[in-house]
Formats: C-alpha cells, sequence, structure tokens
C-alpha cells in the first residue's frame, strides 16, 4: 500500500484548475497538543484536510490554527519571511509558481513563473528577496526576485542544472550545487551572481547545502564514502570533514539555531528517522525509530523542540518533540506536510 507522501510526490506536475486566492478563514484547532508549554512562533504548513493542499498557520503549541488559501490547485511549501510578516509558497497552475502573502493570507501576490516543485528557496536575511529554481531552456537556473514583485534576476546560466540555492547568514553569498563540471558539486557566489566558485570536488555528488548560523560552514550530503552521509566544509573550500558515520543513508542537514547541532533525515531501507547530530564530537543521536516516514524536521527558534511529519499513526501528521528525541506527539492532524517554523 503506498503512503500518503509517495503519492503526493507522484502527483507534483500534474496540471490542475486555475488558481483563485482569498483571505483567510479561521479554523477549529484539531490538534492534540504535544504540553502545555508556552512555544514562540508559529509553524507554517500544507494540509490536504479540505481536500486540497493548501497553506494554513498554527501557534507552536497547535492552536489558533488559519487556513490562508483557499484554491482548486496545490498550495504548498510555505516559508516564512525573516520577520515572519510574509509567507513564500508554491502553487500549481499549469506549471508550479512563486507566491508570497502577508502572514494573515491577505495581499497574495505571484513572483514568478516555472519554478522547481521541490526546488529549494529561501528568503534573503533581510527579507527583500527570495532566491529559487527556475527552469529555463530545459535547465535549472537561479535567480533571485524582489519580495515586493518585479522582474527576476538570473544568476547562473549553464548548459546544465543549478539547484539548491541558500543565503549566508550576511546574504552576501549564495551556495548552491551544479553539474557544469560533470557531476554535482558545491559551489559559492556572491548574491549578484559574481564570482562563482566550486568548493567541493569529488567523484561523488556532492549536494543539499546548508549554511550555519555563523556563515563560517556548509554542511552537504555527499556519498563519497560508500552512502550518503552528512560532510562540512569552510564557506572558502578548506577543512572538509565527514560529520556522519553510518550505515544509513544521512539527508538534508538542517542547523540547530545555535549551531551545536545538525538534524538529518536518515533511511535505513524503507524506514525514514530522525537524527540529530553534535557538530563538536560527533555524537550521534537517533531521535524516532518507528516502521514508517519520519521526516522534514523544524528547529524550534529556541532549539529545543522539533517539528516533524509522521505517518505512524496511518496517515502524514505534523508532529512535535523535545530535541532529545522525549515527548512527541501529534501538533498538528493528518493531511499535512512542509512543516517551517517562524524565526
Amino acid at each position: 500500500m503506498m503512503k500518503l507522501h509517495e503519492v503526493v510526490r507522484g502527483l507534483i506536475g500534474v496540471p490542475v484548475a486555475a488558481l483563485q486566492l482569498v483571505l483567510p478563514t479561521e479554523l477549529r484547532s484539531r490538534a492534540v497538543a504535544p504540553s502545555a508549554i508556552e512555544r514562540t512562533g508559529r509553524i507554517a504548513f500544507a494540509s490536504h484536510r479540505d481536500g486540497n493542499w493548501e497553506i494554513y498557520t498554527a501557534d507552536g503549541d497547535g492552536s489558533h490554527q488559519l487556513r490562508l488559501t483557499s484554491n482548486d490547485t496545490q498550495d504548498r511549501f510555505p516559508l516564512w519571511s525573516p520577520d515572519a510578516s510574509h509567507i513564500a509558497f508554491g502553487t500549481l497552475r499549469d506549471r508550479w509558481e512563486l507566491w508570497v502573502m502577508r502572514a494573515d493570507g491577505s495581499d497574495p501576490r505571484r513572483l514568478a513563473i516555472g519554478i522547481g516543485a521541490k526546488g529549494h528557496r529561501q528568503w534573503s536575511p533581510d527579507g527583500t528577496r527570495l532566491v529559487f529554481e527556475m527552469v529555463r531552456d530545459g535547465k535549472r537556473a537561479i535567480f533571485t526576485v524582489p519580495a515586493v514583485g518585479g522582474a527576476p534576476s538570473q544568476l547562473t546560466a549553464f548548459a546544465t542544472d543549478d539547484r539548491n540555492p541558500t543565503w549566508s547568514p550576511d546574504g552576501k553569498r549564495i551556495a548552491f550545487t551544479s553539474l557544469r563540471d560533470g557531476n554535482t558539486e558545491v559551489y559559492v557566489m556572491n548574491a549578484d551572481g559574481g564570482e562563482q566558485r566550486r568548493i567541493t570536488n569529488d567523484p561523488s555528488a556532492d549536494d543539499s547545502p546548508a549554511w550555519s548560523p555563523d556563515g563560517t560552514t556548509i554542511a552537504f550530503r555527499s556519498a563519497r564514502d560508500g552512502n550518503r552521509e552528512i560532510y562540512l566544509v569552510r564557506a572558502d573550500g578548506r577543512d572538509q570533514r565527514r560529520l556522519t558515520t553510518d550505515p544509513a543513508d544521512d539527508d538534508e542537514p538542517n542547523w540547530s539555531p545555535d549551531g551545536s547541532r545538525i538534524a538529518c533525515q536518515s533511511t535505513r531501507g524503507t524506514e525514514y528517522d530522525i537524527e540529530v547530530v553534535s557538530v563538536a564530537d560527533r555524537a550521534r543521536t537517533r531521535l524516532t525509530s518507528t516502521t514508517g516516514y519520519d521526516g522534514m524536521p523544524t528547529w524550534s527558534p529556541d532549539g529545543t523542540e522539533l517539528a516533524f511529519i509522521s505517518d505512524r499513526g496511518g496517515q502524514e501528521a505534523l508532529y512535535m518533540m523535545k530535541a532529545d528525541g522525549s515527548r512527541p506527539a501529534v501538533l498538528i492532524a493528518p493531511s499535512s506536510l512542509n512543516p517551517d517554523w517562524s524565526r
């Protein structure tokens, strides 16, 4: 039997009817709150609870849930702006488009057409621009666009795909991956596209770059030692080192807010778990161990908890747990994906 996340992935790219964005409708909470602890920030997520993928938000304890979009198309992949005033998201018409709206769902506007549905995109640290992948001439290139709208600026233009753009914390540089030298490697460029240079060089694919909060180090994924592991490298390409050493395949490194730990999605056969690794001593903690899927971890603003997606209850729902893996509980009822916690 296919799991919900497998079905959803199979639907990406299927045309649906035209988009009609409306103002948000408040919904009654359907979550079982994991604790009475007051949490800062709000969580944005996509949910299929009403028969179509829409964007919702909720407080950190699962309360005060709001549906922000109401359309006959898919709205997914929400991203909070740095000041939590706006949410960027992907929506599917004939092609995937990049949109932005206020945090209450008002003032929706389109920023770009033809983005990669699951391609990485991110707000600049100052909240004025977004970086994203867009398909041009059959290849993916990296663009930025003003958050208020305007013409996108193309930063890369090669005969092969450029993917996975991510801003440095100071907003001056962008890390990304490219196939331009024959296999996937990690590159860094200035925020305007200048001075593009490769910082990894291995026959295996190096991808999924993620900047440390202090901007000195980039975590990335590589299979250079036989299976997918998380590696670290200085932003200038020096001091590459392997962080994880486990038979499991480790994907999607996600730094804790203080930069001391990295959460990742770890795969053992068909089993997906969430693990956290200490950057200082490589100590590894397996936070989930269920049959099925546990993934998409996102840190709370203070780094004490993780929100994540799990189908342990039969459908994919948004869960919360302490950063040591204790006290897991349903935060948002099924079916939910793509959590992002405001800072």
